[in-house]
């Protein structure tokens, strides 16, 4: 496979002749294949250099190719569900000399952004909402008698969350034009699960059953007048034919015209399918095409789910460049569980389609009966967990902080109102970078805190995770733990594990002139602040405050008085955060005390490393430190 790297790496005449899809459409059809090597060769060499999503944007050269060649984009939409697979969109549609700058900071973003280009139609990064987005597009341009055509891309591990069939079903019973393309590699970020994906993965190649097909008119044929008879009939019902042979008889219930399944890396067979489509299909289409994610970078294809997502990475070896030498605080989240759930069996842990992304892989191979992966389903994810507390377990749901924003309604109507114990551990809260606006997750703190009967917590290092994660379990009700992304900060964990009590924090250092009151891991910038403003003069004294809900009050406000003067810290917009609870509590107690919150404005993030998306907000050691001065000063 790295030889197709080697021999495209001496011809890119052909991409850089592209900068629109205009350009594309006037190469011939056999040059088209020599661009796909071309463009998986850009693809591994600048992902190499600034992380990406690999596997899933290789898997998907030749369709993109085939789409943009025979749709009259960008007036034709294409809609890209989840997004992390538009690479090669990119790279055809005026963002080549670009693309160097992918996921950088002020670079492109490694997702649809309607900012950067009109060919990029709505702002991906969720899954499962390209169905919806197309049905609405579509039923806009009826409306407005607008021709043109809607293709929503959609994979098979996306197909698993109920908001894809609730589009479906609509669409299916309004008969608009839509054209759905099933991207189907068997695999999302980890193995597919549920009866969908076990019904998507009967399937034939269309080679197949069109052999099946002809074996069948062949025989028939020659039984004569009878076989010919018999043979007419077979030909009205083809469609019920078809359905029975392929994964269509689900799709054809839905109303939609099912084709395939089709290989998906032949441009051949895609284009004089998707040209058929266009020219001659009315009403909502589906098109199952068959891929195999990572194509073209053998580590990717024999491991798609390690590359899925990857940090810059040497080619040759696949290794990853940058290594931290500190454990995460997802592994320490995943290690933790396992050394619990060896004594308590009333554990259990259950994750939507991301069991290594959220540190569940050595669970699910240890207590295969008591781990759950739902697919992309976090609302259905929420609601089992409580259904399994009901009967005496103690559920783990592990969910990325912003993909939990998804399921909302389902913490609050049926878990926290008969308060039950479910814990929820919010992996990748706060900024989490080059993934940018669709993936920070820093609205949880805002969103979660205003629920009854919800514990939230923030720990401020890894030691602090195992034991927030052992009280949590223990608690009679439900709790919410945040935890950023990445390396921790290197400390010793102590075992065994006990339980915090709780709504009481830690004072770290005593002060005279202020109070810092960082949350989570704001924490040690805000003990390096203290040393700094000690030399400035300024004695500041340090909470670490724990639980964002209960809230220590008594500690909190016995050092606000104090001091007199506060400053708190997140990892979170300020509008609804901690510093606006700090507020309430400090109001509800009649204390009028100068308050200065540092935290994330009410605006959307864009991508960039953490450490700079913390300068600019000014929550590192030095914005701590500028903040502490302010309030100094007034």
């Amino acid at each position: 496979m790295l030889m197709i790297h080697a021999e495209a790496d001496r011809q890119t005449s052909l991409l850089d002749s592209i900068d629109s899809p205009t350009d594309l459409r006037t190469l011939p059809l056999e040059q088209l294949e020599t661009l796909a090597l071309e463009l998986r060769d850009k693809i591994i060499h600048t992902v190499s250099d600034t992380g990406g999503h690999l596997a899933p944007s290789l898997g998907v050269v030749e369709l993109t190719i085939a789409l943009h060649y025979v749709f009259n984009t960008p007036e034709d939409k294409i809609i890209w569900d989840v997004g992390h697979q538009a690479y090669t969109h990119k790279l055809l549609t005026g963002r080549r000399k670009q693309f160097h700058t992918l996921r950088q900071h002020q670079g492109i973003s490694g997702f649809p952004k309607r900012a950067e280009s009109p060919y990029d139609v709505v702002e991906s990064g969720h899954s499962s909402t390209s169905i919806s987005y197309g049905l609405g597009i579509a039923t806009g341009k009826s409306l407005n008698q607008d021709n043109s055509k809607v293709i929503s891309v959609i994979g098979d591990g996306s197909m698993t969350a109920g908001l894809a069939f609730e589009g479906l079903n609509q669409a299916g019973h309004l008969d608009k034009d839509l054209i759905v393309i099933l991207n189907d590699n068997e695999m999302s970020i980890s193995p597919n699960v549920g009866a969908m994906s076990s019904f998507l993965n009967k399937k034939l190649t269309g080679k197949t059953v069109r052999r099946l097909r002809d074996h069948i008119e062949d025989s028939l044929m020659s039984l004569s007048s009878v076989g010919e008879n018999i043979l007419t009939v077979l030909r009205k019902s083809e469609e019920s034919l078809k359905a029975f042979f392929t994964p269509g008889m689900l799709f054809e219930a839905l109303k939609f015209q099912y084709i395939g399944p089709i290989p998906g890396h032949k441009l051949d067979d895609l284009i004089e399918t998707l040209e058929n489509v266009r020219d001659h299909s009315h009403g909502p289409v589906l098109v199952h095409v068959l891929t195999t994610k990572g194509k073209g970078y053998e580590p990717a294809e024999t491991n798609p789910g390690d590359y899925h997502g990857v940090g810059p990475f040497d080619i040759a070896t696949g290794k990853a460049k940058i290594t931290n030498e500190n454990i995460s605080y997802t592994k320490i989240f995943g290690n933790t569980l396992c050394r619990m759930a060896e004594k308590d069996t009333r554990i259990t842990a259950i994750t939507a389609a991301m069991p290594a992304g959220t540190g569940l892989t050595e669970f699910s191979r240890q207590f295969p009966d008591r781990f759950f992966d739902v697919g992309i389903a976090e609302q259905h994810a929420v609601t089992f967990a409580a259904g399994q507390a009901m009967e005496g377990l103690r559920p783990v749901v592990a969910v990325y902080s912003t993909f939990m924003q998804r399921a909302l309604d389902q913490i609050i109507h049926d878990v926290c109102l008969p308060n039950l114990p479910v814990t929820f551990a919010l992996d990748r809260a706060g900024v989490v970078g080059d993934d940018g606006p669709t993936h920070h997750g820093v609205f949880d703190i805002s969103f979660l805190r205003f629920i009854p009967n919800l514990t939230v917590v923030a720990p401020k290092d890894e030691n602090e995770l195992q034991q927030m994660l052992y009280s949590a379990v223990n608690h009679d009700g439900p709790v919410a733990i945040r935890y950023p992304r990445g390396a921790g900060i290197g400390v010793s964990c102590e075992e065994p594990e006990k339980c915090l009590e709780t709504g009481r924090g830690e004072l770290l250092r005593e002060g005279d002139d202020l109070l810092l009151l960082p949350i989570g891991n704001r924490v040690y910038p805000a003990l390096e602040a203290a040393e700094g403003l000690e030399k400035l003069g300024v004695s500041a004294a340090v909470i670490n405050p724990r639980f964002i809900k209960p809230l220590d009050n008594e500690l909190i406000s016995h050092w606000a008085r104090k001091t007199g003067r506060v400053v708190t810290v997140e990892d979170n917009v300020k509008k609804g955060g901690f510093g606006s609870a700090i507020l309430q509590m400090l109001a509800e107690l009649h204390l009028n005390i100068p308050v200065r919150l540092l935290g994330y404005g009410n605006t959307f993030i864009e991508q960039g490393p953490q450490q700079t998306l913390w300068k600019d907000a000014g929550i590192d050691t030095a914005g701590i430190i500028n903040g502490a001065l302010e309030v100094m000063k007034k």
